[in-house]
């Protein structure tokens, strides 16, 4: 193992300890209380077995034999990347009635599309919807009738409130069941041309939708590296998903197969048999490393600097900024995927995806290897995709020795960067992160007078009337968990490429998010202290000095006069339901410690 790497888990482990002990003693309480089909009163099992046909009904009754499996799932044809699971629950009761089980539709939670409500009000429901999708999983999963659980999840904070939810039913095993991405559509250097050349004026609308109508055009989730595609890399990673699956385009035969063999895979790994795999026990220490590895590896979404945390915390396990911060610094980046690079998901996973990731992660002492997986004997099986023989069943090939394509995907010895780019930054404006893979060496340190907008429509109104013409911060205060649920502020990119472009000093400045689509343009980004409760970004005014230095870790600000009190800024909270969630921006932690409503160690 690497030397950085093991002190890394030492330190998240002894930081733990405490709260670690505690969640596995009532996992451990939980196993021996087991699920409650058996001690049940007689009219709460027959509530369990009204819907079933009869041939369920006998399989429900024999507690000591046969499983229940109960399904979560987050479909809905709003989501394109859900739209997929419609007919999964079908076949996976079909698949585990074969091996003499029954699986039960137990929950459907909330999944809401981050690619719709982009720039909109609805974005400010985003974040926490994750933790309301852990509600949800907790209520589906409340019955205590369940032997086995199968996630059908894939997006944004769908993967991560569907993994929290369940980590609190620890002592259950618990399979993620991905639906796989759509295939390519327009390249993705065409797309960002054509996004910048509409934020120039120089399209239509008609143009660009068109444009986008060709990038987003099937069932499946999309194709360029943000939070979706970085859940699925982390999924398979941890184990906690079939090697090789995560990137099968849906309605294949290959996708039908791994959704089958997800559904046997349950029904082997229950607390009934002689292989028990609870989830309390895949997820670890170890794990958690395992997946912020993979991250900073593959350069993904920086969203997970803050749902890894709250995954964890969930456990009993706590990492924060500093064990990214340090693990960054010996991980090299070894892919290049939109918006870090042209190629998308499909070619990542052509040229080897997962699998040949882990192998050289592995390889290098970076990844630990005596973690639990839900799959196989080892993680070592992570490295050996399944794959259709000629027969047409799904068996487990050899690991690739070598890349299939150089351009996005690369080995150990021969990285894009020595270190995979991901920087926690501290200052007199206290604490933010910013991600440089793709960001040009001479773009790390700017040093600019600041700007401050309300809002993402702020700032692209003083672009289009000509007023952004000099070296600048960009500053949006307001955007945190706090103040308004802390969006994305994708709008915002095209604007800014294009002021890099024409040759000035650019960077953002915000307590809001980004996802995976901060690109070129320097984004320090998560800050807090947040404006809402009082943090100096509020009180940054026009013109005030701004230095981001992504390579000495540092945010400074140096105020042109005494600004006073911090003030609030973004727009209200009413309306689309935002009103709904005052309960979660008054009781929502700061971005390093999860940005999430639940306070695991009060």
């Amino acid at each position: 193992m690497h030397p950085t790497v093991e002190a890394v888990t030492r330190r998240i482990r002894e930081r733990s300890a405490t709260d670690r002990d505690r969640y596995l003693a009532l996992m451990a309480g939980a196993r021996r209380d087991g699920p409650q089909r058996e001690t049940m009163s007689c009219t709460n099992l027959a509530h369990v077995m009204a819907s079933k046909p009869d041939s369920d009904k006998l399989i429900l009754r024999q507690t000591q034999r046969s499983a229940n499996v109960g399904i979560i799932s987050a479909y809905n044809e709003m989501l394109s990347a859900h739209q997929p699971y419609g007919d999964f629950p079908d076949q996976i009761r079909r698949t585990v009635a074969r091996a003499g089980h029954v699986a039960q539709f137990a929950a459907g939670v909330p999944a809401m599309c981050d690619g719709i409500t982009q720039g909109q009000p609805g974005m400010e429901l985003s974040l926490f919807s994750r933790d309301l999708i852990a509600q949800a999983t907790a209520i589906g999963l409340s019955h205590n009738v369940f032997d086995g659980v199968l996630c059908l999840g894939i997006c944004d904070k769908i993967v991560p409130g569907l993994l929290t939810g369940a980590l609190r039913f620890g002592h259950l095993p618990t399979l993620f069941v991905p639906a796989g991405p759509m295939p390519s559509g327009m390249s993705n250097a065409e797309k960002s041309r054509i996004r910048e050349q509409h934020a120039r004026g120089e399209i239509s609308r008609d143009e660009l939708l068109e444009a986008e109508s060709r990038s987003y055009h099937s069932p499946g989730t999309c194709t360029f590296y943000g939070t979706a595609n970085s859940n699925q890399v982390l999924m398979e990673v941890m184990g906690l998903q079939l090697p090789g699956s995560s990137f099968i385009n849906p309605g294949t035969d290959l996708r039908e197969a791994f959704t089958q063999a997800a559904s046997r895979r349950i029904t082997e790994v229950t607390d009934l048999g002689n292989d028990y795999r609870p989830l309390s026990q895949v997820v670890s220490e170890k794990t958690l490393v395992n997946a912020m590895v993979a991250l900073l590896a593959t350069g993904g979404s920086t969203n997970h600097s803050i749902h890894l945390v709250a995954i964890g915390r969930a456990a009993g396990i706590r990492i924060d900024w500093e064990d990214f911060h340090e693990l960054s610094r010996v991980v090299p980046l070894l892919c290049r995927l939109y918006p870090n690079g042209e190629s998308d998901i499909n070619d990542f996973d052509r040229a080897g995806g997962v699998p040949f990731l882990v192998r050289e992660l592995l390889g290098a002492g970076l990844m630990h290897e005596d973690v639990s997986v839900m799959f196989g004997d080892s993680i070592h099986d992570y490295t050996r995709p399944l794959g259709l023989d000629g027969a047409g069943r799904l068996v487990q090939g050899a690991p690739r020795e070598a890349t299939g394509d150089p351009q996005c995907l690369r080995s150990a010895d021969d990285p894009f960067l020595a270190d995979s780019g991901f920087h926690r930054l501290e200052g007199n404006m206290g604490r933010a992160i910013i991600k440089t893979s793709s960001v040009p060496d001479n773009r790390w340190c700017i040093e600019a007078p600041a700007r401050v907008f309300a809002d993402q429509q702020a700032l692209m109104d003083a672009y289009e009337a000509g007023e952004l013409t000099h070296d600048v911060v960009a500053v949006l205060p307001g955007q945190g968990p706090a103040a308004n649920g802390m969006p994305e502020l994708h709008k915002l990119m095209p604007v800014l490429a294009n002021l890099q472009n024409d040759g000035l000093r650019v960077a953002l400045l915000t307590d809001g998010r980004l996802s995976g689509a901060s690109g070129k343009v320097p984004s320090a980004i998560h800050v807090y202290p947040e404006a809402a409760r009082g943090g100096a970004i509020g009180r940054i005014r026009d013109g005030d000095r701004v230095r981001i230095d992504a390579a000495a870790g540092k945010l400074h600000w140096e105020a042109g006069r005494d600004h006073g009190q911090p003030v609030h800024w973004g727009r209200g909270n009413e309306g689309l339901g935002r009103e709904l969630f005052a309960g979660f921006r008054d009781q929502v932690t700061h971005a390093e410690a999860g940005a999430t409503i639940f306070r695991w160690d009060d």
